[in-house]
């Protein structure tokens, strides 16, 4: 497909996720004292499951871990998930400061330049980002038995869309981050699996690929702590996690390209440990999160898979 022509169709595909009005959630609680640490809960609109319960879906947003792209453009992916008889926590967490305005898409193809070194917001902030999403999950039991008691927390799957991706499968392999690690557990979450949604789950393929403007340096802090600090980071160094594992990933993707994908369940297969990818044809970036796109569909049903 001509470059002209793909970036075409990644501009339409965006618009069409960004398009659907916020949806307000069931409830809201802070996790922290920080403005963004906080978990949205949306109950389930659908039929209950066995013993009256819905499986409790855990989401973590995209947006290249900047600023500009909050829990909200996620909303009504997470209604979607509550309407087909999903619990959902959506769960907010600091992200990089703001830089330079004008960013048009801190993850479509106009703001990829934009957002790098020295232009637009900067993305995440370390060690915070990974300090909220561990506290969010910590948090996260007791908030549900509170505010989601239609949640079967048994029943729980992580998901999260490419910069959430990343999130969601490192959140799932805490019990492996390195001894001295601050976040790291000493047993695995209780989780029914993972299901990233084009992650960026290999960090030396998303930086050699520039993915996001570079965006996965930044989060670790610049060129020279990228790598040390890339062990308690990079989901393709924390393998084997003994936890189910889905990746869905687009092939049409040129935000968050099949390569890191592929690269991280190689990665895997290598520690031993076998990693589901489902690949759709002509599939880019947006349509995983978009209700409208049949693709929503098919992400709805890997969740099933591992809830049920």
């Amino acid at each position: 497909m001509p470059d002209d022509v793909a970036a075409a169709r990644a501009a339409a595909e965006e618009e069409s996720a960004f398009s659907h009005p916020p949806v307000d959630p069931d409830a809201i609680a802070s996790y922290g004292d920080h403005p963004d640490q906080v978990i949205d809960f949306y109950a389930p609109r659908g039929e209950a499951g066995p013993g009256g319960l819905a499986p409790l879906v855990v989401l973590l947003h995209g947006g290249a871990w900047r600023a500009p792209y909050d829990r909200r453009h996620v909303t009504p992916f997470a209604d979607f998930m509550a309407r087909r008889g999903f619990a959902v926590a959506n769960v907010e967490y600091r992200r990089g400061a703001e830089g330079a305005e004008g960013l048009e898409s801190a993850e479509g193809a106009g703001g990829a330049a934009d957002a790098r070194a020295g232009g637009g917001p900067v993305a995440g902030r370390w060690p915070d980002t990974f300090d909220d999403v561990a506290a969010a999950l910590d948090a996260l039991p007791a908030l549900v038995r509170e505010l989601l008691p239609q949640a079967d927390p048994r029943r729980m799957v992580l998901t999260g869309h490419s910069a959430g991706g990343h999130l969601a499968l490192w959140a799932a392999a805490r019990h492996v981050l390195p001894a001295d690690a601050s976040w790291r557990t000493d047993r695995p979450a209780p989780l029914r699996g993972v299901v990233a949604l084009a992650p960026i789950a290999d960090f030396t393929v998303a930086d050699k690929l520039d993915v996001c403007g570079g965006a996965a340096r930044q989060l670790l802090g610049g060129a020279v702590e990228f790598a040390e600090r890339r062990p308690y980071a990079d989901p393709a160094l924390l393998l084997p996690t003994g936890i189910a594992t889905t990746l869905v990933q687009g092939r049409t993707d040129i935000v968050v390209p099949q390569a890191v994908a592929e690269s991280y369940a190689d990665a895997a297969a290598k520690a031993g440990e076998v990693v589901g990818l489902t690949l759709l044809e002509d599939v880019g970036h947006f349509p995983l999160i978009d209700p409208a796109a049949d693709a929503c569909a098919v992400v709805v049903e890997e969740i099933a898979q591992l809830a049920w």
